[in-house]
């Protein structure tokens, strides 16, 4: 999947991943392609700046390079290197906030790249080694733990994620032919609407599925990757249900998940509504049809 190769330090040769290039590119345009093309020069440069050398093959996502690297002291650890937009620019502001309770420690970072060195935590071992039950249990202690405290000043908020999907909702509902698919986004909005005015201040993760949860040496389990706003818990489940999804289980991964985060059911209802919504506004704005998986869900969670 990745080519990566060095001789002797970083910066000699780098291919970055084609995949990286072609994601940077599709999502973000001439700004993803120059940043993909920066890519070599920033990791040397701060390969030296902040003492690293590479030990071990990198990993990326859509947008971002994740490096295996060890610094001066012998400390383990990943350099992280990606764009900075309105998901990602809270990132490190969240991680020094959980200050390693729950999720990967930062380490360090730079201010004006959005460069972060990052704990070093097993990429081998991703919740999804684990029984789907055993595994939503862990995820649940995870969001309790990263969610009891407010969230810093200037974070993204929920209640304009909101305002601004209940404006699309009109727009995008005339987009669909489907009549089942237009009740099922106008009652998603209608759920919104109930709880829009109470939108919360906790400090959410956002994007807490199974392949974002590390095993580590200090903790058995530990987050990463968090897309972080400020808002109501009940906005957290969504992943935890919707990836491995099995329908048989929607039902009790839903309640595991509300108790262990003693949430208010029938708030955590209407924001995991709110999730699909959000969801299936991005699937219409990409003209990509509405994802099965999605619309089933959306669909158990409306009758429960």
């Amino acid at each position: 999947m990745d080519r990566f190769t060095h001789a002797g330090r970083v910066g000699r040769v780098i291919d970055i991943p084609e995949e990286l290039v072609e994601t940077l590119t599709e999502f973000n345009g001439e700004e993803g392609g120059a940043f993909a093309a920066a890519l070599p020069g920033r990791v040397e440069e701060f390969a030296a700046r902040w003492g690293l050398r590479p030990d071990g093959r990198p990993m990326h996502g859509m947008c971002a390079l994740v490096l295996p690297v060890t610094a001066d002291d012998g400390t383990p650890a990943v350099l992280k290197l990606q764009l900075v937009d309105e998901e990602t620019e809270g990132e490190p502001v969240a991680l020094r906030a959980w200050g390693g309770a729950g999720a990967a420690r930062l380490l360090r970072h730079d201010e004006a790249t959005g460069t972060m060195l990052l704990e070093r935590l097993d990429h081998e071992r991703q919740l999804t080694t684990v029984a789907s039950r055993d595994a939503v249990v862990v995820i649940a202690d995870l969001l309790s733990r990263l969610t009891s405290a407010p969230a810093p000043p200037g974070m993204r908020r929920l209640g304009d994620i909101a305002a601004g999907m209940l404006e699309e909702t009109p727009r995008a509902v005339r987009e669909l032919s489907d009549p089942a698919e237009r009740r099922l986004l106008e009652d998603c909005a209608a759920a919104v609407r109930e709880v829009a005015g109470e939108p919360g201040d906790r400090l959410l993760h956002w994007d807490l599925h199974y392949e974002n949860v590390l095993a580590a040496e200090r903790e058995p389990w530990l987050a990463i990757d968090p897309k972080p706003l400020a808002g109501d818990p009940g906005f957290e489940l969504l992943p935890a249900l919707v990836n491995r999804f099995d329908p048989a289980e929607m039902r009790w991964r839903f309640d595991a998940m509300t108790e262990v985060l003693d949430l208010d059911r029938a708030r955590a209802r209407a924001w995991t509504l709110g999730r699909v919504l959000q969801n299936c506004l991005w699937e219409i704005e990409d003209e990509c049809g509405l994802e099965a998986e999605q619309v089933e869900l959306g669909r158990m969670v409306r009758g429960w």
